[in-house]
């Protein structure tokens, strides 16, 4: 939806009437919580709704900080964390550390750790928006109309809020497969909150939380299966660079499988059946739905207020985040548009920004990095290869790096790292940067300072290295690896 940004005087109610707040946020995430403290900070009456905390996520549950802290990035970081260590143990015995004995995973005690890390990060975020003079209210929020919202406390009773402004932060949240026995199975919420490691996990998906989990209960211990629709994991990013990743996976050892869906599970006295759509049959302790997430917008009341939406239920909005109705905004995941937990923050700074800073911003969604925290950890920045060659109006230039880093030359382990930059021929800009291997989102958040820079290969090459250091091989790619015309057919079908 493109609609001119409507000047202040535009935005006064009709009324003239007054309200509670100039502000009033559903949603207490990372979106929420940044457009909040930033009206807040302009002089802004604001308050806030969230539900109550809880690791799991459900209709009444929730918590400051929402996903990405309570039941997202932040416990599955400390998940990858603690997976990456069985291979680092693998890998000291030729550093010269000699391990006599078994080495025994606590579980629970990684769980315990986890939940009082989030239940931390829970009371911050509290504190901040305390301290920034943001009223906070517990409660599931709803619109009443264009300028009211329902709160239903916990107690079942329900308040109402009135406010200038809207802001709708609620996010979004996993969805299930509909096969028969799909109750059997779990997703990212609870497999963050598991009683036990499970021995044998068959995962359904192909993106970062299927990847992801995958590594995490392989190093843990468990045997893991992945499953997904087409030829390569993680569709969307640069072709070469998911080829790569489905071989470390494989490497580790964990089993994968290309163009296969499940269709049914059910329960047995030794775990979870798994029947496959091509026939196979498997049994499993933990079945993990990893097939995307849905924005959380259906107890929202929309319609109240008139509040337009598209076939997922994803709010629709205009380049400042503005829905339907002027006065009522959105940002982050239950608008679907680039959802990471960055984005989002942006998107609320700009928001507030244009609503109460005087300053309209639009968000910027040019070279937005990202990462997949799988082991080892996919970082990108900028165009794929495939992307580059959709928009380029001359060849595209491929510059790649593949080696052994030095750490694995002496473990021995068998796991390459690879680089590759992505070059507009004519003007000599990078258009994308991609890195697989360790401390890959590290090196990557660098590179895509320069590329918002609007970086030239020629800089690249100027640029003096850090050596030793994988991350010196970004200026040192000096040997064209392919030259591709854009009338080349990208590989659009793995």
């Amino acid at each position: 939806m493109a609609r001119k940004m409507l000047k202040d005087e535009d935005m006064a109610v009709a009324d003239g009437g007054s309200y509670d707040y100039d502000l009033f946020v559903i949603g207490a995430g990372s979106g929420g919580v940044r457009g909040s403290r930033t009206s807040a900070s302009f002089g802004a009456k604001v308050a806030i709704c969230e539900l109550p905390f809880n690791p799991i996520s459900s209709d009444w549950q929730g918590g400051h900080g929402g996903t990405c802290v309570i039941r997202g990035c932040v416990p599955k970081k400390i998940m990858v964390y603690g997976a990456s260590f069985w291979g680092e143990f693998e890998d000291s015995k030729n550093f010269g550390w000699e391990i006599n004995g078994d080495i025994n995973f606590n579980w629970k005690k990684l769980l315990e750790n986890k939940t009082q890390e989030i239940v931390r990060l829970n009371g911050v975020y509290q504190r901040i928006l305390g301290n920034s003079g943001v009223t906070m209210i517990e409660g599931a929020g709803s619109l009443v109309d264009a300028h009211t919202v329902e709160v239903t406390k916990p107690d079942s009773s329900k308040q109402r809020y009135t406010a200038k402004h809207i802001l709708i932060a609620t996010g979004s949240r996993a969805q299930r497969v509909n096969i028969p026995g799909k109750e059997l199975a779990i997703t990212s919420d609870e497999a963050l909150s598991l009683e036990e490691v499970p021995k044998r996990a068959i995962i359904l998906g192909g993106g970062y939380i299927a990847v992801e989990f995958a590594s995490i209960w392989k190093g843990m211990g468990a045997e893991v299966d992945l499953f997904y629709r087409k030829e390569l994991p993680l569709r969307g990013f640069d072709d070469e660079m998911r080829a790569i990743v489905a071989s470390n996976l494989q490497g580790r050892g964990i089993r994968l499988h290309p163009g296969t869906n499940l269709s049914e599970l059910s329960k047995t006295a030794d775990g979870i059946k798994v029947v496959t759509d091509k026939g196979q049959e498997l049994i499993a302790d933990v079945v993990l739905f990893a097939t995307g997430r849905k924005p959380n917008s259906q107890r929202l009341n929309l319609e109240a207020a008139g509040v337009e939406i598209d076939q997922i239920g994803a709010i629709k909005v205009d380049e400042y985040s503005r829905t339907s109705i002027p006065n009522i905004w959105a940002v982050g995941d239950v608008t679907n548009r680039i959802n990471l937990t960055p984005v989002a923050l942006m998107e609320a700074t700009c928001f507030s920004k244009t609503v109460f800073g005087g300053q309209p911003t639009k968000p910027d969604y040019r070279d937005v990095p990202c990462a997949v925290f799988s082991i080892p950890p996919l970082s990108v920045v900028g165009l794929s290869e495939q992307q580059a060659l959709e928009e380029a109006k001359s060849d595209v230039l491929v510059y790649t790096s593949s080696f052994n880093p030095m750490k694995n030359s002496i473990s021995k382990r068998q796991e390459k790292t690879i680089m590759k930059l992505v070059v507009d021929s004519e003007t000599d800009r990078v258009l994308g940067a991609s890195m697989c291997g360790p401390d890959a989102p590290e090196i990557i958040q660098g590179m895509a300072i320069a590329l918002k820079c609007g970086a030239t290969k020629a800089v690249f090459d100027s640029t003096v290295g850090i050596h030793p250091s994988a991350a010196e091989e970004f200026v040192t790619m000096r040997t064209l690896t392919r030259r591709v015309s854009p009338t080349s057919k990208p590989k659009t079908s793995l």
